[in-house]
């Protein structure tokens, strides 16, 4: 169930030299806390994990377990190049108190269906908590096929997978087939937050949302009306959050959210070097897409 409904994605704010600023990362678990997010995703891809080393990494994960009080499920992240990596941040993870891990398939030489099969082999015998495949090629360079997700569904943990957009948008053919060649149960769930609503209103279990790590509110409303059907509240609340969408698409979200928290006066950090933050010319974008999702 952790892996069900709207999941909150903050970045993780840090120096330059990639040392994370404990205030500013709690203060943006309790914004998602207390606006009642059905989770929070510590350590994806807004998250900046490949950015971290993983003793940072276990650090962060600390400090977003401590500012969500219990009250929330944190989800953590460990994805790394390396499997034995990949083990001991789930081993803590679990030690520590996370509700589930995020898996990423990370590679610099091309893997195998083969190889990452045994990646996630090797994290599920190292704890008991429930392990959501991510899978995200615009990043790893790797796809899941639908004969490997089959493989890794039978996996006792392995229990939901984070899907990217279809490249169609074809949302309920992609999830019709997927509920086929998968294990009762099994939880489906996407990113690209653009074309999340439309995933939900197709019968997707979970948003892992990008937005959410900053609007809680405004993706939870969207969210309920998504998985409650209603098509007309969700063209609405999509219409509010369009700007934010174009900025995304066109920037990538990872910027876009840097300067919007930075607008908002939730952080002063700026996104993990080599990525550099949004010129100063799109700040008027950036303040009229916070300014659209307001009530």
């Amino acid at each position: 169930m952790v892996m069900r409904g709207l999941s909150g994605f903050p970045i993780t704010p840090t120096t330059e030299d990639g040392r994370p600023l404990p205030a500013d990362l709690s203060r943006l678990v309790r914004r998602l806390a207390a606006a009642g997010v059905d989770s929070i995703g510590v350590l994806g891809s807004t998250g900046g994990y490949a950015y971290l080393n993983p003793d940072t990494r276990t650090h962060v994960l600390e400090i977003a377990l401590e500012a969500a009080a219990r009250t929330v499920p944190v989800i953590a992240g460990i994805g790394a190049l390396r499997t034995d990596t990949s083990v001991a941040l789930a081993r803590h993870a679990a030690d520590a108190g996370a509700a589930g891990l995020l898996l990423a398939p990370m590679s610099y030489t091309p893997l195998t269906e083969d190889e990452v099969h045994r990646h996630f082999h090797a994290v599920a015998d190292a704890s008991d908590l429930p392990i959501c495949i991510y899978n995200n090629p615009s990043t790893t360079h790797f796809n899941f096929s639908p004969a490997l997700l089959a493989r890794l569904a039978m996996l006792p943990t392995v229990t939901a997978v984070k899907m990217p957009l279809p490249l169609d948008s074809d949302f309920a053919a992609e999830i019709f087939r997927l509920r086929r060649d998968l294990p009762r149960g099994f939880l489906i769930g996407y990113s690209g937050d653009w074309g999340c609503a439309d995933a939900l209103l197709q019968g997707a279990d979970a948003w892992f949302s990008v937005a959410a790590g900053l609007w809680p509110e405004q993706a939870l409303e969207l969210t309920r009306a998504a998985r409650a059907g209603d098509r007309a509240a969700t063209d609405r609340l999509q219409a509010r959050f369009q700007p934010l969408w174009d900025l995304f698409r066109a920037y990538g979200s990872l910027r876009v959210v840097y300067a919007a928290a930075g607008i908002m006066g939730l952080t002063e950090a700026r996104p993990p070097r080599p990525i550099l933050p949004l010129p100063d010319r799109l700040t008027a974008n950036v303040e009229a897409a916070i300014g659209a999702l307001q009530p």
